[in-house]
């Protein structure tokens, strides 16, 4: 199981590669605000995720972004993938069950 923080990661990477910034302000709209992904957990987490195998740095920048020598982008590994689709998978079973309880219409 993935915590919070590298479900937000595998998610905002699931539609393709991305740079920390547009992490942090994809898992903070997606949210509505409720989540803020702060730079030291952002990078503790994405560093976490690379040495499990599930996040791995793209050499291929963005040709459309200015140019910014220490943007460094992200992608999901083949397991990262994985990982996200069953964490998903969870989460899912999880809002059945909130449904079901009556937690949520």
């Amino acid at each position: 199981m993935l915590t919070a923080a590298g479900f937000h990661v595998l998610l905002a990477l699931a539609s393709g590669r991305g740079h920390g910034y547009a992490v942090m302000r994809f898992v903070e709209e997606i949210s509505g605000g409720a989540v803020k992904l702060r730079p030291g957990t952002l990078y503790r987490t994405i560093n976490r995720l690379v040495a499990d195998g599930l996040v791995e740095e793209s050499d291929a920048g963005d040709p459309a972004a200015p140019h910014d020598a220490r943007r460094r982008y992200y992608q999901l590994t083949p397991q990262g993938e994985r990982a996200a689709r069953e964490e998903a998978e969870l989460m899912t079973r999880l809002v059945t069950a909130a449904r079901e309880a009556g937690l949520i219409t």
